[in-house]
């Protein structure tokens, strides 16, 4: 008889499958979304299907891919960034997901619009101005776009259940929906950039009235058992400080319409997972999410590095961190599953690595090298 080697407590932990609505994830690691900006045209190249069926066949139970702009004019105008809506992109898309799915993964496209937010390498096109709850794209700031009337709102919101229910129709998993990080979305979450007096404006409950609106609509355009997960944060791009809650109070408030429409998963974006989002308790944004909301969470943030992402956008690497931490709160079931971004990034093999026991093989994040990497 041939002895069998326990399964480490990363493996244990890790390797377990879990329920999604109705899609069954082989294991608990996730690709974090990663803009990458290497889709001339908007269109998902050989290059992007081999970029994440790559990563998939070394153990990540699910891709959410980079952000993929929806069909409205002001979505975002780089013309390297991916779009989800179009016939040459979806077909992109469709191989993409072939792939992934042959490759033994699942993978959720995630889907944008960046409103006031403009990126390195964004076209101007004053037919399609930036938009926002109010035209601001920062708290204190003076408008620099164009507050979005009602027609703006429904149109945002189509654009949204249409790609999502395209999503479904080529063979997709499920979708994620990004309210996080200063984008569209999380603008009429935040009060810093959320200055509506009418019925999208003003207390909490009111600025999810959008989001929450997206929600529904997406949710009915697809199947029942089609998951819909919501990425949020309380940082944005524009200020690293701001917060959308100061209490869990504020926090359920806030998340609890966006359960009601029909997410499934929360994926709970921090630069550091380790640190604690209020005072006199060590649950991080994932855990306080499942704890008020019950819903299924994913957590994200730094994962198997020493620093967070902002040394990359300084173009500062991170060395390699151990995952104990993470372990132990995952065995607590603080939340469900793990978001990996920069090490997955450098390391197509990560996933692989960690669920072996291979931690002696993982790879530092070099921000200059990864620039090549595919």
């Amino acid at each position: 008889m041939t002895a069998t080697t326990p399964a480490s407590r990363a493996a244990r932990l890790l390797s377990r499958p879990i329920a999604l609505g109705g899609l069954t994830v082989p294991n608990r690691i996730v690709m974090a979304p990663m803009t990458r900006m290497f889709s001339p045209g908007g269109i998902p190249g050989d290059d992007v299907r081999s970029y994440y069926a790559r990563r998939a066949a070394a153990g990540v139970g699910l891709i959410v891919t980079e952000g993929t702009y929806v069909g409205h004019d002001s979505a975002g105008q780089s013309d390297r960034v991916p779009r989800f809506h179009g016939d040459d992109q979806l077909a992109g898309w469709a191989k993409v997901a072939e792939d992934v799915h042959a490759a033994g993964g699942t993978i959720v496209p995630q889907l944008w619009h960046i409103g006031m937010v403009r990126r390195q390498g964004d076209a101007p096109y004053p037919e399609a101005p930036a938009v926002g709850p109010s035209g601001l794209v920062d708290a204190g700031a003076e408008p620099t776009g164009k507050a979005m009337t009602q027609q703006d709102l429904d149109d945002v919101v189509a654009a949204f259940a249409q790609a999502a229910a395209d999503a479904e129709r080529i063979g997709f998993d499920g979708v994620e929906l990004h309210g996080a990080h200063g984008y569209l979305l999380d603008q009429f979450l935040w009060e810093g950039t959320n200055r509506r007096t009418d019925a999208y404006g003003g207390d909490p409950v009111a600025r999810t009235k959008f989001a929450a609106e997206i929600v529904a609509a997406v949710r009915e355009k697809v199947s029942p058992d089609f998951p819909i997960l919501f990425r949020y944060s309380q940082w944005k791009q524009q200020d690293y400080t701001a917060r959308l809650a100061e209490t869990p109070q504020e926090l359920e408030a806030i998340l609890a319409p966006l359960a009601a429409a029909g997410v499934d998963v929360f994926h709970a974006s921090t630069r550091r997972y380790w640190l604690p989002e209020f005072d006199d308790s060590d649950l991080n944004l994932a855990g306080w999410t499942k704890k008020l909301t019950g819903k299924q969470v994913i957590s994200v943030g730094s994962v198997g590095l020493d620093g967070d992402f902002v040394n990359a956008f300084q173009g500062e690497g991170s060395a390699v961190k151990g995952i104990d931490n993470l372990l132990d709160r995952l065995e607590a079931e603080e939340f469900d599953m793990v978001a990996i971004g920069r090490a997955l990034l450098q390391d197509p093999e990560w996933a692989a690595k960690v669920l072996a026991d291979r931690f002696d093989e993982l790879k530092p994040y070099d921000a200059a090298a990864v620039k090549t990497l595919s």
